[in-house]
């Protein structure tokens, strides 16, 4: 089974811009979601994915991930009209560990993310000086939320 144990963080500035590499374009919509449960279809770079995600518990939680072909990913997005998540990632090397940096578009324009994956909750792992406030247990920093409830409409600067 497959567990994806991961904390999120709001990005302060954009220092991290200095050793990120070039991004890839990333969309993904929201086949079902409800009960904690969501199955979720991506396309990053040239790449597809559909992911089974279970209930989170703590920072934990069940991922079933599998590549499928381009065009079923591009027919299942319309599957999921205008709940689709537009962002770039980055990567970004940091103290030994790769941090996933999301900057978002369209209707959630204005938003930064950063995640990083552990191996286990009580992981110790350095911060770097551009992560911000940890949102990891706030569900409007769901990407299955964002695709409902986009920033812009819920966060005021």
């Amino acid at each position: 089974m497959g567990i994806e144990i991961e904390r999120k963080f709001l990005v302060q500035d954009d220092s991290w811009r200095a050793t990120a590499g070039d991004g890839l374009d990333c969309r993904q919509g929201y086949l079902a979601s409800g009960g904690g449960k969501t199955v979720r279809v991506r396309m990053i770079g040239e790449q597809a994915f559909l992911t089974i995600k279970g209930p989170t518990t703590g920072i934990t939680r069940s991922e079933f991930e599998y590549e499928i072909p381009v065009a079923d990913a591009s027919a299942m997005l319309l599957l999921c009209g205008g709940a689709v998540v537009e962002k770039r990632r980055y990567c970004v090397e940091y103290d030994g560990m790769i941090w996933e940096v999301d900057v978002f578009a369209g209707a959630n324009t204005g938003l930064v993310m950063a995640e990083i994956e552990i191996d286990s909750e009580d992981q110790r792992f350095g911060l770097p000086a551009w992560v911000g406030k940890e949102v990891s247990g706030d569900p409007r920093y769901y990407n299955a939320q964002l695709a409902r409830h986009p920033f812009k409409e819920w966060f005021f600067l």
